[in-house]
């Protein structure tokens, strides 16, 4: 799996060519190893992509995402047969134990509730309000603190008066950055042999990445982290490029420093072990860097 996060967001022509992705544009010819790729975001409606390259790219386990006429995120690409998919696997993850999905979904909760609170901190933020959230807490969340928090922690992060509702700025950022988190979670379901359609819960039989969905709750904040330090009028390429190469922050995960690419694969599989009966125990622990980091790009063209 590659390491390269490569954004294309001009008219140009994706092709293939021994081992390589070729992208031409009105300023010449980029040639990249496919090895070397891990995502792919094609941020624009005027590039034109061979399925010779989509071949390749989906059988190296790269992430294609294509948006639409607004840039916003519609569609990925999903392989239909993981090398390592089969059916007992699959009858596994039919007949995961019940308890054992409330306890993960339990934990993600609190995890993703707990960033809710260390990103407030990080902006010195009063985060009391959280706090007492998370000490009401009950397994499978049953009181919906998950909700009752996200009401009050928007709020409190960027403005007074904002929604999740409104269709501001800070939304469309907030929903492509979650796009991007989604697509590359999806990636390790499907690379690990799972199917993304079975959540332990959510379970909308409108939304094939339900699995996805659970998987990347504690993650989020780690999108609203970056962008309440940006200061943005509208969702413009430098900060779509910020979102993606997120991808490349440093965290603290279950006591070790890691790139998020590299936390979203090692929780996935711990997550998956955890509900097929492999492991006994499971831990989500994100420290956060006291570092905004800067929205660089390592392969935007």
């Amino acid at each position: 799996m590659g390491w390269r996060s490569v954004v294309v967001s001009q008219h140009a022509k994706m092709s293939y060519s021994s081992r390589n992705m070729i992208v031409q544009t009105m300023d010449g010819i980029n040639q990249i190893p496919i090895e070397d790729i891990d995502l792919l975001l094609v941020s624009t409606t005027q590039a034109v992509i061979t399925t010779a390259l989509i071949s390749e790219l989906v059988k190296g386990q790269v992430k294609i995402i294509f948006t639409d006429n607004a840039s916003e995120p519609v569609c990925e690409t999903v392989g239909y047969y993981p090398n390592n998919r089969d059916v007992d696997l699959i009858k596994k993850q039919f007949n995961w134990d019940e308890k054992r999905q409330q306890v993960l979904g339990t934990k993600i909760v609190a995890t993703k509730i707990i960033n809710q609170i260390n990103v407030l901190a990080i902006y010195k933020i009063d985060n009391q309000n959280l706090m007492d959230e998370l000490d009401k807490l009950e397994v499978d969340d049953v009181t919906n603190r998950e909700a009752v928090v996200a009401r009050k922690y928007f709020p409190l992060l960027f403005d007074n008066k904002f929604s999740r509702r409104d269709f501001s700025p800070i939304n469309a950022a907030l929903n492509y950055g979650y796009s991007i988190l989604l697509s590359n979670i999806n990636r390790e379901i499907v690379s690990n042999g799972y199917l993304t359609y079975l959540g332990i819960h959510h379970h909308s039989n409108d939304n094939q990445f339900n699995l996805g969905s659970d998987l990347m709750e504690p993650f989020r904040p780690v999108i609203d982290y970056w962008l309440a330090n940006q200061k943005f009028k509208e969702l413009t390429p430098d900060i779509k490029f910020g979102l993606v190469d997120l991808l490349n922050l440093e965290l603290t995960f279950n006591g070790k420093n890691m790139l998020f690419r590299n936390v979203i694969t090692e929780h996935v599989r711990s997550c998956l072990k955890y509900l097929s009966g492999e492991i006994d125990e499971i831990q989500i622990e994100v420290e956060l860097k006291n570092e905004v980091p800067n929205n660089a790009i390592n392969g935007n063209v």
